[in-house]
């Protein structure tokens, strides 16, 4: 059915019933708009995803693209993360590998390297060892839209959480329901195709990251999704939708206790400030308490070089307020929000200057 939909229905992005696979995005980076540029008008009209997932830190970096599709993000995250880097893609769908594969060479040569850093791999997100990926082989895995397409997502994360390197991460933007979604919208075609009819209620996914092994979803940023076809509108009732971007990380829990914390503004694209997600933003040179819990990503992952740790009461005082508690719920995100439109998290690539995924 998925096949078909992706495939022979949709031909282009204007087929779309729904923003739901392309939900308005916050600014993008000017490094980032010019990798997009780049990418080949075909592999573009041929995507479907929702908003733009780039998290920051990536140069050098193996990443994989859950439900890749036409390959806009495999080529565009391929110039970001330079010769040294290597972006996977996998889908399911032979139509969308076929587009993608096209343009390896094509991509090869606009970006100016001597040797394809891409491959495109059929297989499903369900089954990722299957297809032949190999067990923490990844710094980071990215998926836009895809997640919700699949019937068993607890194999998705569970196959995500062992393709990771330890300190690992899976940044996903994707769609979230406002409660459990009946049976009648989980097996409307239209509404699957659409991304729609296999959106997880928000709270689920905060269980199934636990109970896989990932830290606790850390939410960035979230965008309403709205429906424009009467037909659907009554099926679905009084359910809402968002499309959310969230941050999982593959690290030990408990490792690392409560610490200050401060950025040195070395990664490209967020040099003055990173938003890490709703809870924390790092400006450079301020210092920053954070939770065992953050301390413990920081420590753990690829942004490890981009900060300067120290125990709680040291030497330098805290500048500022302490930071409130974290948003999860992306409804409430949205609230917040109020008249502004927030889409998928953009970041950057590392500098030179940090360690990243080399």
């Amino acid at each position: 059915m998925l096949k078909d939909y992706y495939g022979k229905v949709l031909k282009k992005t204007s087929d779309l019933k729904s923003n739901a696979c392309v939900a308005p995005a916050q600014p993008i980076p000017a490094f980032i708009r010019q990798a997009l540029k780049k990418v080949h008008p075909e592999v573009t009209a041929r995507y479907y995803g929702c908003g733009l997932v780039v998290p920051e830190c990536l140069e050098g970096c193996r990443i994989l693209d859950l439900g890749s599709g036409s390959g806009r993000d495999v080529y565009m995250l391929s110039e970001l993360v330079g010769e040294k880097g290597h972006i996977t893609g996998i889908d399911m769908t032979e139509d969308q590998l076929d587009v993608a594969r096209t343009y390896v060479d094509y991509h090869t040569k606009e970006f100016g390297f001597k040797k394809p850093n891409v491959s495109f791999v059929q297989g499903y997100i369900e089954a990722l060892t299957e297809a032949g990926l190999e067990k923490s082989s990844f710094d980071i895995i990215i998926s836009n839209c895809v997640v919700n397409l699949s019937p068993d997502k607890k194999r998705v994360l569970a196959e995500s959480y062992s393709v990771l390197k330890d300190g690992g991460e899976l940044y996903f933007s994707d769609v979230y329901s406002s409660g459990r979604l009946t049976e009648e919208i989980k097996n409307h075609k239209v509404l699957w195709g659409e991304c729609i009819g296999g959106a997880l209620w928000w709270k689920d996914l905060l269980q199934l990251a636990e109970e896989v092994g990932f830290s606790p979803p850390r939410l960035v940023t979230a965008s309403v999704i709205t429906v424009d076809n009467k037909e659907l509108q009554d099926i679905l009732g009084d359910f809402k939708f968002v499309s959310a971007t969230y941050r999982l990380f593959k690290v030990a829990k408990g490792a690392t206790k409560p610490c200050q914390v401060i950025y040195n503004g070395s990664i490209t694209g967020v040099e003055d400030s990173f938003q890490f997600d709703t809870q924390f933003t790092f400006k450079v040179d301020e210092v920053v308490e954070v939770d065992g819990e953050v301390a413990t990503i920081l420590t753990h992952s690829r942004f490890r070089e981009d900060f300067t740790f120290q125990p709680q009461g040291g030497p330098r005082e805290s500048c500022g307020v302490k930071p409130k508690a974290g948003t999860v719920d992306p409804f409430q995100l949205v609230l917040q929000l109020g008249k502004q439109q927030p889409g998928s998290a953009t970041g950057g690539c590392c500098s030179t200057q940090s360690a990243c995924c080399k």
